[in-house]
């Protein structure tokens, strides 16, 4: 997931949303799902951002049924999640508590 959405809200600064994250080797957790500018994407809702990762699992799955280039395990498995973030002036994130 490199870009954001274009069908979904994405929150101004300075306010609370919900970022999609994975765990990576060299950073740790991170981000996942960015804008056209590599920053966070942030969704209004939980609700909006767990749905950005079943749209992903469901596009795997297809890629998978289609005989792509994708095996059964990697398109049934996500290691995405939803963190609840506050938009810092900059434009990055901070997890709340």
């Amino acid at each position: 997931m490199a870009n954001k959405p274009s069908d979904k809200t994405e929150l101004t600064k300075n306010c609370r949303g919900f970022c999609v994250f994975i765990n990576t080797l060299c950073e740790g957790s991170t981000p996942s799902v960015r804008d056209g500018g590599g920053k966070p994407f942030i969704f209004a809702t939980e609700v909006e951002a767990q749905r950005e990762i079943a749209d992903c699992m469901m596009t795997r799955l297809q890629e998978f049924i289609d005989g792509e280039d994708r095996g059964f395990d990697d398109a049934i498995t996500t290691e995405e999640y939803v963190v609840e973030v506050e938009v810092l002036p900059d434009g990055s994130v901070k997890v709340i508590d």
